[in-house]
């Protein structure tokens, strides 16, 4: 197609980079909000997220509804108990969800949904400190706030400046940036994450320990210093994990035979059946505690470039042996 008449694939990328366009722009001035003439009141909403003794009440409608959910989530996710109530339901019995105790986030771009206007006043009878998250500073869910951000934008994304989009990144944003503030202000860690997220792989990383996956008792192969090679070679093949712990008379590991080491030792030539275990082993196996997690023996065994690592106590004795596969069957790698 010519340049006067651009083909439809054109018009697609352009639209498309124009609106990322106006929505970065839209995040730049939210930006310069927070940390300009909004800081105070992003401050004092922060804080009064911080010391309530109830639930975050997250409410919006329509695509802000949308938007709320979503915000509603990360909070709650993120150390701040929080709860999304749809302000349509809440006129018909849900508002009964809402205790003096909680603090309620309201967000509409206008600020004038007739569903979230009319359940104000209850709300300010029941002594709840509401936070409004709105375009428009000065319309009725701003006068019934405690608190004001503005998320207003310039223009919204959408070509006909009538979808919203840019507003609803921007009310996005803002809500991240709270919840962000309130997890730093919780002292909120990794490993909190990690417990309201059991299921995901982070949660299976920060939770899972070493002896939640290691094979111990009768299942982890060991020898005496002192053993023969056939003796050793047939603990290892009734363990069946590739490896051997050598132990002294106390139990604690001072070497380790591996499959690798038997084809290596195999190479070599020489009657190896006339051998003892402390003959062919490896002097100062890699060892990881029982206590310590799942992910920090992946560490060391990529580090090490090893398949396999031996478990010990708090006194050095072995209790376990870890493989690679148990990892990944863990599906901590």
């Amino acid at each position: 197609m010519s340049a006067d008449h651009p083909s439809p694939d054109d018009r697609s990328v352009t639209l498309g980079a124009r609106a990322l366009a106006i929505e970065a722009q839209a995040l730049g001035a939210l930006q310069q909000r927070v940390a300009g003439p909004m800081a105070e009141a992003f401050a004092a909403a922060v804080r009064l997220m911080l010391a309530c003794s109830g639930r975050v009440v997250v409410m919006g409608m329509g695509k802000s509804g949308h938007v709320s959910r979503k915000i509603a989530a990360t909070l709650a996710s993120t150390g701040t108990p929080a709860m999304f109530v749809h302000p349509a339901e809440a006129s018909h019995g849900d508002l009964g969800m809402v205790t003096p105790a909680d603090v309620v986030v309201a967000i509409s771009n206008s600020g004038e949904s007739d569903e979230l206007t009319a359940i104000l006043p209850v709300l300010k009878r029941l002594g709840v400190r509401l936070v409004a998250i709105t375009g428009r500073p000065e319309s009725a869910l701003a006068r019934h706030a405690d608190l004001v951000l503005d998320s207003s934008v310039a223009e919204e994304a959408c070509p006909l400046n009538l979808a919203p989009t840019a507003s609803t990144t921007a009310q996005m944003a803002l809500g991240d940036a709270l919840a962000v503030a309130l997890l730093d202000a919780r002292g909120f860690e990794a490993e909190d994450f990690a417990r309201s997220h059991p299921g995901g792989s982070l949660g299976r990383k920060l939770l899972t320990h070493v002896r939640d996956v290691m094979r111990q008792g009768e299942r982890v192969p060991r020898v005496t210093a002192d053993a023969g090679f056939m003796a050793l070679m047939t603990e290892m093949s009734a363990k069946g994990i590739g490896c051997a712990a050598i132990v002294d008379g106390e139990g604690r590991p001072i070497g380790i035979f591996t499959d690798g080491d038997l084809r290596r030792l195999i190479e070599r030539g020489g009657d190896v059946r006339r051998l003892a275990a402390a003959e062919v082993m490896r002097a100062d196996p890699k060892r990881v505690r029982a206590d310590a997690l799942a992910v920090e023996a992946a560490d060391l065994m990529e580090v090490a470039k090893v398949n396999s690592v031996l478990v010990v106590d708090d006194d050095g004795r072995l209790v376990g042996a870890l493989t690679s596969n148990d990892l990944m069957r863990a599906k901590v790698i």
